[in-house]
């Protein structure tokens, strides 16, 4: 009698457990109101600014950095700062009620919050992928594969189009950086031209641009082998059989559209054994794998893909309107990027005046600034058309201008 009495209250426990575990509420959902002002008759975009706002304060609830700094000089304030920097990631988000006061357009919302700063990916990011040029090219010998300099690029960018959130192109003809010991700095800064980055995405018609440089692949030094004797003899045969290789590569990605820098990240290891590459061998086949080098960079690229789809998570959007009909808009991305047909995204549209750095020397691009949504109502694999609010010249909206996620 006991023993039934003891596993009935032990049953009761468990089921009071299971229980509590599904009622407990999640602690990164809140509801907050987002405003903004509806300018030039376009609700739609205030909609999407109010929501904006909405996202911002609900982020600030779960995790908020602050930083002040105040500058004396003479016993006065010289300069005081004040920053403030969300570190939560949105998941998802749904309005759950919209009205306007005026020409101020009000969203409720519920966000749902990560503090590990891993979005939901919802459209596919078009990526090309350049060449990864080799630091010092004595490091790798005739006699071994010549296939990592566009092989690693390659096969990185096949791992992040086989995750799903990627659409890539290989270019690993082209090398970003001539001088690759100077690398992620592009040496081709000329007056009133767009970067290299931005030139090879435009023609490629991608988003970002992946790449890099293969900082290491030096074998160890045979020089405390030299000597006299039969000890030094063998030691230079066994060199041959079993040696150490170090393995650094740099992996980049810019932001197609600005020529940002917006992922940076150095991989590094080292091989012990039979460190040789076979000349016949080519980046992610078996063999190659089954090599001590090769097997590592393998492993490299697994992390690097990994990180690069986190890192992006949270980045938006972009492509391009590439034909303009009244109040239609036609962009370059449809269902292979995951839109759907009533999809709303912000049209940024161009400004007059050229951006410019260093006294004009560095061309940067042009000022581009939010001149409403669009709301899309035709969808193919490879374009969309969708509706503006007004008509595109009364906007100020062009062939090349922008069309970005929230």
């Amino acid at each position: 009698m006991a023993k039934i009495l003891f596993e009935c209250i032990l049953l009761s426990l468990v089921l009071l457990n299971q229980s509590y575990a599904v009622v407990q509420p999640s602690a990164d959902v809140v509801t907050v109101e987002g405003q903004a002002v509806i300018n030039k008759n376009m609700p739609l975009l205030a909609k999407q600014q109010a929501l904006q706002d909405a996202i911002r304060q609900a982020s600030m609830q779960l995790s908020v950095n602050l930083h002040s700094q105040t500058t004396v000089n003479q016993n006065n304030v010289a300069l005081d700062t004040f920053s403030m920097r969300t570190a939560a990631a949105v998941k998802n988000t749904k309005i759950i009620r919209e009205w306007t006061t005026g020409d101020i357009y009000h969203v409720v919302a519920m966000v749902e919050l990560s503090a590990d700063n891993a979005c939901t990916t919802h459209y596919r990011k078009r990526i090309v992928a350049t060449a990864f040029p080799l630091a010092k090219q004595e490091q790798v010998s005739g006699y071994e594969t010549q296939d990592l300099y566009g092989g690693i690029p390659r096969e990185l960018n096949n791992h992040l189009i086989e995750s799903g959130d990627f659409v890539g192109s290989n270019a690993t003809n082209i090398n970003l950086y001539p001088k690759a010991d100077l690398a992620p700095e592009i040496q081709d800064r000329t007056a009133y031209r767009p970067s290299k980055v931005m030139q090879v995405a435009a023609s490629n018609g991608t988003q970002l641009v992946l790449s890099g440089v293969i900082r290491d692949l030096e074998v160890e030094s045979s020089e405390y082998m030299r000597g006299a004797g039969p000890l030094a003899f063998v030691k230079s045969l066994v060199r041959d059989m079993v040696a150490r290789r170090g393995i650094g590569i740099d992996v980049f990605v810019h932001d197609g559209y600005s020529g940002a820098l917006i992922f940076q990240q150095r991989y590094t290891d080292e091989v012990l054994g039979d460190v040789w590459i076979p000349a016949t061998y080519t980046v992610g086949s078996e063999r190659f794998n089954s090599t001590s080098t090769g097997e590592k960079i393998a492993q490299l690229i697994n992390q690097a893909s990994t990180d690069i789809r986190q890192a992006l998570s949270c980045h938006p959007f972009t492509t391009r309107i590439v034909e303009i009909k009244d109040d239609k808009v036609f962009i370059d991305a449809g269902t292979q990027e995951r839109l759907n047909v009533g999809d709303q995204l912000v049209v940024y549209s161009t400004g007059d005046e050229d951006l410019n750095l260093d006294g004009g020397i560095s061309f940067v691009g042009k000022d581009r600034q939010p001149a409403g949504v669009v709301t899309l109502v035709t969808v193919t694999p490879r374009y969309s058309i969708g509706n503006l609010e007004a008509p595109a010249r009364d906007l100020g909206v062009r062939i090349g201008d922008w069309v970005q996620s929230w």
